[in-house]
């Protein structure tokens, strides 16, 4: 099973506690007998300094070793000069300000890896099994494959699996965001991370730990904090510019004042740490944000692209649209009845496996009205069906099949988006059933979100050019482009990313597979198929649009909070230095800035943080569905 994080994870260590206070304690000694020299006050401040910075000057060996400039080394250099000067005092303020520092800079960081214990408190640590004919509690990381886990009432469902026995309602707000209960009874499937409400439930366990829909979810957002985003090795470059740039100041302000004090306070006021600290910071907030809004980012490289992006090409079918062809309007000609038209229809696609047929059948069955199994059926391609039932001949299909036998079609509609299916019985034309693929009802306010962010919009389906255009000035895109086979969708992005454009393909199909790959980034529905899910670099949970929206969002909110890091780094360094080389800044206020502006820029980046959970024990993280990543690897 998932294992949870060590207690106290994220808190203050004693040890780096009690350092700063030892240090403290050293500083305020000194600071009672500064003005009176004393040599044993002396040995306490350099002894204090040497063990209270201790971890300072150890990462900054390491650091020489790996042929690396951070600031812990240039942190170094200034303290060894502050006490080589006899300024005891001041490298004990200094060593104070920076191990605070640091103990506020792990306790933000460590806020930023909250998601991950988010989601792993909604997996239990115990279950109820029946073995040997018995019920027992057992830890759940003891669960095999293929027990009966018995879930009272209000607890946690701990497994992916089938119901075997009892009926309840199980809320899964926080997984599909669907605010009614889903009732379950045997035969159906239930998810890890989901609550029991009513009645007792028995699951048969196929899924545990890892391999649960939930679990490949956490696996997910840890694999994407453990990446490194190309900012992040610029900001990691860019310190170390910055610390030769501080190095090479206090050379040349020494050459050209021979203060010393000047010096150290050149060397202290330069700070990177709210560049090196701040910029993963950022990147971690965000994806962990962005899981919480419903999108599984799968590595800090990709948000950073998402933040450039400035053209997002859309599949149609699935991805706009539910991909499942429902009835529209039914339209009986003259001298019939809508129920006549539809029973006749539904009898003749009763054996079809066609969507057109499949949604007909089920529009009659939702309104009770009688299916008969017809007594011979034939399926002529691109023309409909002609069966044979109580001594009639039904034909259901385009005008050209009912064209063929003489009959005229009168039913008419000026809606290009959907499709006309005719249907006749015998010398009899009953009329017409308008059939469309629904549009997803978020997807023209996404779309509208994009456009306002300067994002051009395109619409690439396999689907023929009058429904494509339909649902495009529906939507609002930009661009329409259909009647491309897989291969040209691929080509058609490539083609764009080869122009220079920064392109995002949103799909969920097999047949959208190449094209992910081929975009800067791919982006899958959660109801995609698994091939279009591996494929892509960001996962969309709960097929909602606007999600990706979110996520573009938090992309550029996250980029636009780094730059503002690297300008102000370099505006406070550049301004700190000059004053501190024309003797305006003593070693102690310039320790004060270096430390007050590393906070500033780390706690810039805190707003990318994922707001705590309050109130409700069971608060929504993001609205998964389970269903729709069931059997997808992260």
């Amino acid at each position: 099973m998932i294992e949870e994080t060590a207690p106290g994870h994220g808190g203050i260590d004693r040890l780096d506690l009690a350092r700063v206070g030892f240090v403290v304690a050293a500083a305020a000694a000194v600071w009672f007998h500064l003005w009176e020299p004393v040599a044993q006050f002396s040995v306490i401040g350099v002894a204090a300094t040497l063990i209270g910075g201790y971890p300072i000057f150890k990462e900054a060996f390491e650091n020489v070793l790996e042929r690396r400039m951070t600031m812990e080394l240039s942190m170094t250099i200034a303290l060894v000069a502050a006490l080589s000067i006899g300024q005891a005092f001041t490298a004990l303020v200094i060593t104070a300000f920076v191990l605070a520092a640091e103990i506020l800079e792990h306790l933000t960081v460590a806020r930023g890896r909250e998601a991950i214990g988010d989601l792993l408190r909604y997996l239990p640590r115990t279950a109820i099994v029946r073995r040997d004919g018995a019920m027992r509690e057992v830890p759940a990381s003891e669960l095999a494959i293929g027990d009966a886990v018995l879930v009272n009432p209000g607890a946690l469902v701990p497994v992916d699996g089938t119901v075997i026995a009892g009926s309840s309602f199980i809320d899964e707000a926080r997984i599909t965001g669907e605010s009614m209960p889903t009732e379950k009874v045997a035969g159906d499937v239930a998810y890890a991370g989901t609550v029991n409400q009513r009645g007792a439930l028995e699951i048969r366990a196929e899924r545990l730990g890892r391999d649960t829909s939930f679990g490949r979810i956490i696996d997910a957002v840890e694999s994407a904090e453990r990446s490194r985003a190309p900012i992040e090795r610029l900001a990691d470059r860019l310190s170390g510019y910055l610390v030769y740039f501080a190095l090479g100041a206090a050379v040349l302000t020494y050459l050209l004042t021979h203060n010393i004090v000047a010096t150290i306070s050149v060397i202290i006021v330069a700070g990177a740490c709210g560049i090196a600290a701040g910029t993963p910071l950022a990147v971690l907030g965000a994806v962990g944000r962005a899981a919480r809004a419903g999108a599984i980012v799968k590595g800090g490289r990709y948000l950073e692209a998402l933040a450039a992006v400035d053209t997002v090409i859309f599949d149609k079918t699935g991805t706009v649209t539910f991909g499942t062809p429902e009835v529209r309007a039914v339209v009986p000609a003259p001298g019939s009845t809508a129920d006549l038209l539809i029973r006749m229809a539904a009898t003749a696609e009763r054996r079809s496996e066609h969507p057109l047929g499949t949604s007909i059948v089920a529009y009659a069955e939702s309104r009770a009205i009688p299916v008969a199994e017809p007594e011979t059926f034939t399926y002529t391609p691109g023309r409909g069906i002609r069966a044979h039932f109580d001594g009639d001949v039904i034909l259901i299909g385009n005008a050209a099949l009912l064209g063929d036998d003489g009959l005229e079609v009168t039913a008419q509609t000026s809606d290009e988006a959907v499709t006309a299916v005719h249907v006749a019985l015998g010398r009899t034309y009953l009329g017409a059933i308008y059939i469309a693929d629904t549009v997803r009802p978020e997807a023209a306010a996404a779309l509208a979100a994009l456009k306002a962010m300067s994002i051009r919009t395109v619409l690439l389906t396999g689907d023929i050019e009058r429904v494509a255009a339909a649902v495009g000035r529906e939507l609002g895109v930009d661009e329409v482009v259909a009647e491309l086979l897989p291969e040209q969708k691929s080509e058609f992005v490539g083609e764009l990313v080869a122009a220079g454009r920064i392109v995002a393909m949103v799909g969920d199909g097999v047949n959208d597979a190449p094209a992910l790959t081929r975009a800067t980034i791919g982006v899958a529905m959660g109801s995609g198929t698994d091939v279009a899910r591996e494929c892509a670099d960001i996962v969309l949970l709960g097929n909602d649009l606007s999600r990706f929206v979110e996520t573009v969002r938090i992309a550029r909110r996250t980029k636009a909070i780094v730059m503002q890091n690297f300008a102000g780094t370099i505006a406070v360094d550049s301004v700190g230095i000059l004053l501190a080389a024309l003797g305006f800044l003593n070693p102690l206020f310039a320790a004060f800035i270096h430390v007050a502006s590393e906070l500033t820029f780390i706690l810039n980046s805190t707003r990318m943080l994922a707001p705590r959970e309050r109130g409700a024990k069971h608060a929504p993280i993001a609205e998964v569905s389970a269903k729709e990543l069931a059997g997808r690897s992260a």
